[in-house]
């Protein structure tokens, strides 16, 4: 599996990860995609999927980059250490790879919680910082709170059904080397299988190209995802949730990855009449 640069830190992560919100499949799932390249694992203190992912990667811990957030009814100075503690306990681990703040909370100063979160890093118990569901404005109020560390990423809903970020986001934490982690890139199942109902113009065009191409939905939607400005995707080995990847092109476009240049012409005729929706 390919993979990418976290941040512009140097930290190389896989194109594709392993997202166990409403995960209940267990532990060989999870050591299978490990296996299969997906090393990165994204988990939070509220999915109740931490103490699962800590047995998964016993005895693996090395080969593994996890990532896990604090929930944003704990962003206080005290709750965001205590709350990492109780994440590193269900874990099973020393440290963290990846520690995001999972919401934004208004009703805390942004310049507490960063000063948590670069405790923590000083203390050894986490390696990088990041946040999730934080618009342009929030993250550049996040990024000014910070003294010794970046932001390497912001993790957000985006599809080919959701693409909000584009407007914004997505060129703000191009420019910024934030990366940008998608969360539930199939739309929940949407985009990986063809509707009983009638398919929207971009479905259509969607299913055009898998047509052409011989490849299932989620395949070319993969592939479009990748090759939008992004960092990877986080796909939960049961329900196909949300993985993480990044790429860059002037325009926007979605270009296929390495491995799949022989889909280019179909993916920029996808596009162009997707662009136009």
């Amino acid at each position: 599996m390919e993979r990418k640069q976290l941040g512009g830190i140097g930290i190389m992560v896989p194109e594709i990860g392993t997202g166990v919100w409403r995960y209940s499949g267990g532990v060989e799932p999870l050591r299978r995609a490990i296996e299969l390249g997906a090393f990165l694992i994204d988990t939070a203190e509220m999915y109740g999927t931490e103490n699962v992912v800590g047995e998964a990667v016993k005895s693996i811990r090395e080969r593994v980059f996890i990532a896990t957030k604090v929930s944003g009814d704990h962003l206080r100075y005290d709750d965001v250490l205590r709350a990492a503690e109780a994440s590193l306990h269900r874990l099973d681990t020393s440290y963290i790879d990846l520690y995001q703040i999972h919401w934004p909370n208004s009703y805390v100063p942004i310049q507490e919680t960063m000063r948590a979160m670069e405790a923590l890093v000083d203390r050894g118990l986490v390696r990088y910082i990041g946040v999730s569901n934080f618009s342009t404005s929030e993250l550049r109020a996040a990024q000014a709170a910070m003294s010794k560390y970046p932001i390497v990423s912001d993790q957000v809903l985006y599809n080919l059904n959701r693409r909000e970020i584009e407007r914004d986001l997505l060129p703000y934490c191009l420019m910024s080397q934030v990366t940008i982690i998608a969360y539930t890139p199939l739309d929940d199942g949407r985009l990986a299988k063809r509707s009983q109902f009638p398919s929207s113009r971009g479905m259509q065009a969607l299913e055009i190209v898998a047509n052409q191409v011989q490849k299932a939905l989620a395949q070319v939607h993969s592939i479009g995802v990748s090759h939008g400005q992004m960092s990877s995707l986080s796909l939960s080995p049961t329900t196909w949730g949300a993985s993480s990847r990044i790429a860059r092109h002037p325009a926007g476009a979605y270009l296929p990855p390495k491995s799949s240049f022989w889909m280019r012409p179909f993916i920029d005729k996808w596009y162009n009449s997707h662009r136009a929706l």
